[in-house]
């Protein structure tokens, strides 16, 4: 079951087809396997064993794919970190996770040495990953995910996507996020398909690249279609996209309309979570769609709807959306609270997320996690970015919201009391978090206010903020 060998039988099965496009090269299947055995034995060479832990904080590409698939080798851990994060979040999470060593050099690994053959034995119970999640508490929890958890999920996305080997699926969702990682990057690897690999989107240049590499999927969030589609209105050479399966937020349906005039695929609506491996629910193609609907859960994967009592509801009747299947989480890594709050004893994972499913299956979702912010398809946890800012010396309250976005969906802003006697300047709180979050994280807005409405225990009510009309919807960058 370990995960390494879903690699080692691509390699054998189309050995010299490309798994990897980039910057106008491509990685074959065989190059591929043979940088991720070469990664494995340096690693041993550094004393790394089943069971232990290893950062790897690394753009998409074949350093991060020979470094995952090599890690996995050894019977290690992979914990995966977003390029973007700040120094204090990557000290955060190599602690908690007690990681051995953090790879964050794409030439770390010496392409000389000798590389080794054997692939540990795993269990479908095993670890593979540890992916971070805030959670709305701010706080990092690592989510744990098995070799058996990330096989289904990927297995299960690559049918209800119908890869094939002649696909190719844009790689700019981060392989450090479970979305890149496990449909992206697994799925692809499975279906023997290949990844065009985007640095960093731009919509032009991604759209040129695209073209140049016959991409056929996207993988991605709303904002990525409508830059798409703006960039395609310049006479620009055009891909034949299939899919475009989008998550992260609601897809307005005349971006989807656009979408599928200017490419001529089908715009797919889905729903994941880092808990349940990658993909919950999304429709296959041509099933019927259903406006505002993130589609069905993936063969094999349980949905139900509870209320407050934790009993289930029935058809159309709003509730917490929970799952539970081969594909969801044991937990998460040395934090039993955590666990016990999202798993229940027969296997039941609390999303947190409110929905409702018609009479036909189908998952309409109600709200987000309370108060969480979806920038861009990242989410940003406000309490995560209060805490930041309550360690600036002139900010004496702070409150983090989402104001809306024209292209994101949703940006982040704060409103600041200052503390008395202190002259806050809202551009240096603006460049003290940026220093330290990662760049989707920090508020491009703050304001300054004299007071934010609490309630009876003191605990500051952000409902009551009318925060468009003190803000504006305007972002400013």
């Amino acid at each position: 079951m370990n995960l390494a060998h879903v690699l080692l039988e691509a390699s054998r099965d189309h050995a010299d087809r490309p798994v990897l496009h980039q910057g106008g090269g491509t990685t074959t299947y065989a190059e591929l396997e043979q940088r991720a055995r070469t990664a494995a034995e340096q690693l041993r060479s550094l004393g790394v064993g089943a069971g232990d832990r290893v950062a790897v904080k690394l753009p998409n590409g074949p350093a991060f794919a020979a470094a995952w698939f090599g890690t996995l080798r050894l019977g290690a851990i992979v914990v995966p970190l977003n390029v973007l994060l700040a120094r204090p979040e990557v000290d955060e999470r190599l602690r908690i996770s007690g990681a051995r060593l953090l790879v964050e050099d794409p030439d770390f690994f010496d392409l000389d040495l000798e590389p080794g053959s054997d692939v540990a034995q795993c269990g479908a119970s095993d670890p593979a990953v540890i992916l971070f999640t805030s959670g709305t508490s701010g706080r990092a929890k690592g989510a744990v995910l098995t070799h058996g958890g990330i096989r289904f999920a990927a297995q299960a996305a690559a049918r209800a996507l119908g890869l094939t080997p002649d696909d190719v699926v844009l790689g700019a969702a981060p392989f450090s996020h479970v979305l890149g990682q496990s449909t992206g990057l697994v799925g692809t690897v499975l279906a023997g398909a290949s990844i065009a690999v985007v640095d960093r989107f731009e919509a032009e240049s991604t759209l040129r690249f695209m073209s140049d590499t016959s991409t056929t999927i996207l993988l991605g969030v709303p904002t990525m279609c409508i830059a798409l589609c703006e960039a395609a209105r310049t006479g620009a050479a055009l891909p034949s996209v299939r899919i475009a399966h989008i998550g992260g937020a609601p897809v307005p349906l005349e971006v989807a309309r656009d979408f599928e005039e200017t490419f001529g695929g089908e715009v797919v609506e889905g729903y994941g979570l880092t808990e349940l491996s990658g993909i919950a629910t999304t429709y296959v193609p041509g099933q019927a769609r259903k406006a505002g609907s993130v589609g069905m859960p993936l063969e094999g994967t349980q949905l139900r709807i509870v209320g407050d009592a934790g009993h289930a509801l029935p058809a159309n009747e709003p509730g917490e959306v929970e799952f539970r299947g081969p594909s969801v989480i044991p937990g998460y890594w040395d934090d039993e609270a955590s666990t016990a709050e999202a798993l229940s004893p027969d296997g039941w994972l609390s999303t947190g997320d409110i929905g409702y499913v018609d009479a036909d299956g189908y998952l309409f979702l109600v709200d987000r996690k309370k108060d969480v912010i979806i920038r861009g398809g990242y989410n940003v946890y406000p309490r995560e970015v209060e805490e930041v800012l309550y360690a600036h010396p002139d900010v004496l309250e702070a409150a983090v919201v989402g104001i809306s976005h024209p292209t994101l969906g949703e940006e982040v802003a704060a409103l600041v009391v200052g503390r008395p006697g202190a002259a806050p300047d809202p551009d240096a709180i603006r460049a003290y978090a940026r220093d330290r979050v990662a760049a989707y994280k920090y508020p491009r807005r703050v304001l300054l206010v004299e007071s934010l409405p609490k309630g009876p225990t003191g605990k500051i009510l952000k409902r009551e903020i009318d925060v468009q009309t003190l803000l504006g919807s305007e972002s400013t960058t």
